[in-house]
């Protein structure tokens, strides 16, 4: 169960409860993950070591996916992906005839994630005020890889959202984790305890 009442009691004085990214059923439960404790993540060969409690869904919004918080998915998010095979997309698909998710290419580069990322979020929130701020080589799970920043707002709704996220390819797989929060605040209160879960990701 989460906690952090008072931080709910803010976000809803702030307008800050729009849909996150990764959208979950209402029926969600939540796990403790508990710190300094090595777990794997969205069933597959991913394992970070958090130096936090997080609450962990028992919802995924994929079969290789896996989503974290702290004070709820709105305030702050930690989205996992492990081993996503080309041909599947990165969320759920809800509008597979008129507005399709994109697909993992097969041919997919480091180089072209970010941009897999973007075109994911602008359809799964049907949004088109997303822009990706950096992007550079990196280490991740011991592989290299790319991080990236971004910042995203939803139409109607006065709340931006910034973010980061690591990955990398290993056989032809792609491993990812991004951490999103409202501009206001939790990103920069919360950014280190989501850097910390990426620099601790192994493969």
């Amino acid at each position: 169960m989460m906690g952090r009442r008072g931080s709910i009691r803010t976000a809803l004085a702030l307008g800050l409860l729009a849909a996150p990214l990764a959208c979950l059923p209402a029926h969600a439960a939540w796990k403790l993950v508990t710190r300094g404790q090595p777990v794997e993540v969205a069933k597959g060969k991913l394992s970070v070591t958090p130096g936090e409690d997080w609450n962990r869904s028992t919802s995924r919004p994929v079969k290789k996916s896996e989503v974290w918080t702290l004070d709820g998915g709105p305030l702050n998010e930690l989205y996992f992906v492990s081993g996503l095979a080309p041909g599947e997309t990165l969320f759920k698909d809800r509008d597979k005839k008129k507005n399709p998710l994109p697909r993992m290419g097969a041919n997919m580069l480091l180089t072209d994630i970010p941009d897999f990322f973007e075109s994911s979020t602008r359809i799964a929130l049907q949004t088109s005020l997303f822009e990706v701020d950096r992007m550079e080589p990196t280490i991740f799970a011991g592989h290299p890889g790319i991080a990236f920043s971004f910042s995203y707002g939803i139409q109607q709704s006065p709340v931006v959202r910034k973010g980061i996220a690591a990955a990398t390819l290993v056989d032809g797989q792609l491993y990812l984790i991004s951490f999103i929060a409202p501009a206001i605040y939790y990103f920069d209160r919360d950014l280190p305890k989501a850097q910390a879960v990426i620099a601790s990701a192994k493969l």
